[in-house]
This record gives structure tokens, C-alpha cells and sequence, in this order.
């Protein structure tokens, strides 16, 4: 990953998927948004993704002048594990550690939970639909299958067959951060993501940290409920918007 100071940077693992040089930036101003698309034209860039916090108006409204177009709008959720006690795991619903080797099993959990989500790479019709699909499909994957040092991956179980899956994260020493869930089509109303939260809560806890973070896009709503029954609340939200350059030549530096 090349650093900037501007917080963006080329993401390598885009540019391997989609064939597309790309590059990911957190702006939250007008002079922001000019220093991205300066750092886009001397590297290449053909797409930036931007997220922009939604109190950073005169940001996003320069990335409209700027040809920008929204994908789509992530909403934090945070609850404090100090002060909201978490409710009892519904029973029979089994929930363990992903072991080695099951990885390929979360895999296909994650390919049957995703597939046509409505994320920012779905929202831009100018990326392959399987090509987005398999962000997830790879997300879940490398969750499993990378070193966990502070990280966690859970499964749910149900007669011998992983049904569902969660990640967990450590940001510091105060907080945890759910990752990517995801439950099979055919076992969706019955407590099962549910379980998976109350299970990533409770690792919170163990490991003494006194909040869980987690994000979704607005759009999601489902889960939304979920984390808001289990107590959580939202904090703040951000705008993601993809910004595509086009080529004068070949071998020319890019323009918008």
C-alpha cells in the first residue's frame, strides 16, 4: 500500500480483482477532494473510492461538481459495553471459533449471504456483478485463513452444517469491531445472526474492552434492527462515492 498524507492510498487488493488501478481516500473537505484527485492524476488512478463523513457537506458537494457519483452511505453503530448489559443467547442455536480448515465451508456462506448485497462495488454499474460478489466471498476467506492475532472468526452450527459466520476485530485497547456477517438464505428469521452478536459482544467482554463498533450501509435495515434491539446506537455516518479517470492516451497520465 502506498501511504499519503492526505489518508489515501492505492488498494492492491482492488486493483488485483476488478484489473482497475485504484485508489481509497477519506476526505472531509473541499481542499481534501482537490489533493485526491491530485494524487489520482500523478499515480494513475482510474477509480478512487471516497468516503466522506455526512457532517462534511461542502466535501461532498465539491465531489458532485467534481463528477463524483454516490454509491452508497455507511452508518455506525456502537455499543457500550460498560453500561448496556447483553442479552442471553437464544437457545439451540449453536455458536463456536471457525476452525482450520472450514474456511472454504464460510466461504460458501459468504457467496449465498452476499450475493447482489447492495454495497458501494454493487452500486457502480460500471464494475462486473461477479467481480463484486466475490469482494465478500474473498473478505470471509482471508478472515479465516489470516493470522488471528486480535481477530476472531465465529460460525454458527446447525446439525453438523455452518450456517453463518461473523468476524471481530480489536481497533484498540477500548474497542472491538464486528467485520463481515453473513447468514445462509434458507436459515434467515431464526435467531441465528442474532446469536452471532451476542457471541461477538461477549468476546468483547472477555478480552475487558468497553465498546463494539459495527457498520452497515443505510439500506440495510435488517441488521440495523438487530444491533438496536441488542442495545447498540448510532453514532455517525459516511458518504461513499466513486470517482472514474479516464485515459487521454496510451502511456499519458489520466484526467477526470
Amino acid at each position: 500500500m502506498a501511504e499519503h498524507d492526505l489518508n489515501i492510498c492505492l488498494s492492491k487488493i482492488d486493483e488485483d480483482r476488478f484489473g482497475i488501478k485504484t485508489a481509497k481516500a477519506l476526505v472531509s473537505s473541499v481542499s481534501d477532494v482537490r489533493e485526491a484527485m491530485g494524487f489520482c492524476k500523478s499515480h494513475q488512478v482510474e477509480l478512487l473510492i471516497a468516503r466522506c463523513p455526512v457532517t462534511g457537506l461542502e466535501a461532498a458537494q465539491e465531489m458532485e461538481r467534481q463528477g463524483f457519483s454516490l454509491m452508497d452511505t455507511l452508518m455506525y453503530f456502537s455499543h457500550d459495553l460498560k453500561k448496556i448489559p447483553i442479552p442471553e443467547e437464544i437457545q439451540g442455536v449453536a455458536i463456536r471459533r471457525a476452525e482450520p480448515g472450514e474456511e472454504l465451508l464460510v466461504k460458501d456462506v459468504a457467496g449465498e449471504s452476499f450475493r447482489g448485497y447492495l454495497g458501494h462495488y454493487h452500486a457502480d454499474p460500471r464494475l462486473l456483478r461477479e467481480e463484486c460478489n466475490e469482494v465478500y466471498i474473498d473478505w470471509a476467506y482471508r478472515a479465516c485463513t489470516s493470522p488471528r492475532r486480535t481477530g476472531e472468526v465465529f460460525v454458527a452450527e446447525s446439525d453438523g452444517r455452518i450456517i453463518g459466520f461473523g468476524t471481530m476485530g480489536i481497533n484498540d485497547e477500548r474497542e472491538g469491531e464486528g467485520g463481515l456477517f453473513g447468514v445462509s438464505p434458507a436459515f434467515r428469521g431464526r435467531g441465528v445472526y442474532r446469536s452471532i452478536m451476542i457471541r461477538c459482544l461477549n468476546w468483547c467482554v472477555e478480552r475487558e474492552l468497553e465498546k463494539m463498533v459495527i457498520s452497515t450501509q443505510i439500506t440495510n435495515q435488517a441488521s440495523q434492527k438487530t444491533w438496536i434491539r441488542l442495545g447498540f446506537e448510532p453514532t455517525h455516518s459516511f458518504y461513499t462515492f466513486h470517482k472514474w479517470f479516464e485515459p487521454l492516451a496510451e502511456g499519458n497520465p489520466l484526467q477526470p
